[in-house]
């Protein structure tokens, strides 16, 4: 899914309001500025689409294709904040293609949960060849962005990343009644966000998301299995209890 802590941080719920209000204007702006009052972060919290909890899994799949997405028992200061560490691990037939460090914190206030940048492994032939992408708030200009609103409204647009000629995802949130079926099961109220990047103008990935579970579906990976593992801050495995269902 960035900052100087002197713009600090929560979303501010009347700049989302007004994006809402603006409907289906394509012209409308993006927020990218996202205040926050002094100590309102946190590096560990519960959003209803975004669960920032050590020990908490998602594992999505497409044929051969793999992710895993883990919230460590591990932190890290990004920028003067302390974050929490989510693993992403990205593999195809077994064979790792992408492993990321990224870091969250999530507001006392408002649930929003902000993304203050990763650390990024390419892998070619079981070996590390690239660190593409890799930003972090704080750091060469760049600055957090917002992840997950901790109060979504249609239509809103938000910059996920903010690192200029990096990263500079930013989504729309453009459902929040979709009914998706996966091989974990089937929610009803899903949220469904459209990821755009001005750095690729002509790439458009949709994004799914249910209530108290997290994401759904990333492009064609549909979530498989969910829950908290045995041990927060191990590698991915199958250890999963299924223990939202």
């Amino acid at each position: 899914m960035r900052r100087i802590l002197a713009a600090t941080a929560v979303v501010s719920i009347s700049i989302l309001a007004l994006s809402a209000q603006s409907g289906g204007n394509q012209n409308q702006s993006w927020t990218m500025d996202f205040p926050l009052e002094e100590d309102e972060l946190a590096s560990t919290g519960r959003n209803p689409y975004f669960i920032l909890e050590p020990g908490y899994r998602l594992v999505l799949e497409d044929g051969t294709e793999q992710l895993t997405i883990t919230v460590l028992d591990e932190t890290k200061k990004i920028d003067s904040i302390e974050t929490r560490v989510v693993e992403e691990r990205e593999t195809n037939a077994g064979q790792p293609v992408e492993i990321s460090r990224n870091f969250y914190a999530i507001s006392k206030r408002t649930n929003s949960v902000f993304y203050f940048g990763e650390e990024v492994d390419m892998y070619k032939n079981g070996k590390v060849v690239s660190h593409e992408g890799a930003w972090l708030a704080g750091s060469g200009g760049a600055r957090f962005g917002l992840m997950m609103p901790g109060l979504a409204l249609l239509r809103a647009r938000y910059y996920q990343e903010i690192a200029s000629g990096v990263a500079m995802d930013r989504a729309e949130i453009i459902s929040m009644s979709e009914v998706l079926t996966t091989p974990a099961g089937k929610f009803s109220n899903t949220l469904k966000t459209a990821e755009t990047s001005p750095l690729e103008p002509r790439s458009v990935e949709y994004k799914y998301y249910a209530p108290g579970v997290g994401l759904l579906q990333d492009g064609s990976l549909k979530l498989v299995r969910f829950g908290k593992t045995k041990t927060p801050g191990a590698a991915s495995s199958r250890q999963e209890q299924d223990d939202s269902q």
